[in-house]
């Protein structure tokens, strides 16, 4: 949750929003100064700035800011022109009622993954993954399922951006053993989290891809080693396949980013 200089004052300002976000709660200024190192004068004036603008709010009684409304505002506006969750959202509730399981679907930001929608199954299953939400895109069904269909030279710089840290024994530890597999999902189209990122949470996806073959997002339907099996899942692959090739038609001629930006 540290505060950057990057790309100057608005770097600051946005890696400062970063920071509050992060830690999901009300914040206190010495919480943020313990983490941020920024000068104080700096920090302080830029928390004004940001609370002025609506970017934060601040209590005064508590003594403590937390994101803004003008941020909720952006996000709703951000949602609608530049997500795929406006276009699936009806392919999504079908698909939930179908099969009665938890459905994702995601978006690669940066070589990660971010959730943009979920529907839960019929019995719930705790797991981390909800909508607005980061991910990692190296041990996720559907991060793998996005990963795999990007342009060579975009994958590579997206692989090199992965951590590779180890959540699982399943985990992939680097970009070599991960490639081999990314290779099996372009050929097969399918892609699974074989407990990679949680213990007994697995999933199959797909990858939702534009005129290009490029993915502009990937959904997937998600269960448990106590509910399913890899292969149980596996058969509502044909399912998936034919929501995302209805959700890519849809979206054919809308704006929306069909790679990460990946510096």
């Amino acid at each position: 949750m540290g505060v950057t200089h990057s790309d100057g004052t608005v770097g600051k300002a946005l890696a400062l929003l970063d920071t509050v976000a992060g830690f999901g709660r009300p914040v206190r200024f010495a919480e943020v100064q313990e983490v941020s190192d920024l000068p104080k004068a700096t920090l302080y004036r830029l928390l004004q700035t940001l609370t002025s603008q609506r970017m934060l709010s601040y209590e005064p009684d508590r003594g403590t800011y937390q994101p803004g409304l003008r941020l909720v505002q952006l996000a709703h506006s951000a949602w609608r022109q530049t997500t795929l969750a406006p276009v699936a959202r009806p392919h999504l509730d079908a698909l939930s009622a179908k099969l009665g399981e938890t459905v994702h679907l995601a978006q690669l930001d940066g070589g990660q993954v971010l959730y943009v929608d979920k529907r839960n199954a019929r019995r719930p299953i705790p797991m981390f993954s909800d909508a607005g939400k980061i991910g990692p895109g190296y041990c996720t069904g559907v991060g793998k399922a996005m990963l795999a269909f990007l342009p060579e030279a975009e994958r590579a710089r997206a692989l090199a951006q992965q951590s590779y840290f180890p959540h699982t024994e399943h985990t992939h530890r680097d970009a070599e053993s991960l490639e081999a597999e990314l290779a099996e999902i372009r050929a097969s189209g399918i892609s699974f989290d074989r407990e990679e990122h949680e213990p007994t949470i697995i999933c199959v996806a797909v990858p939702i891809l534009d005129e290009r073959q490029r993915p502009i997002g990937a959904m997937s339907v998600t269960s448990s080693t106590l509910r399913h099996s890899l292969d149980d899942l596996a058969q509502l692959a044909p399912a998936l396949k034919t929501t995302a090739a209805a959700i890519s038609r849809e979206a054919a001629g809308l704006s929306l980013p069909s790679a990460p930006d990946i510096a």
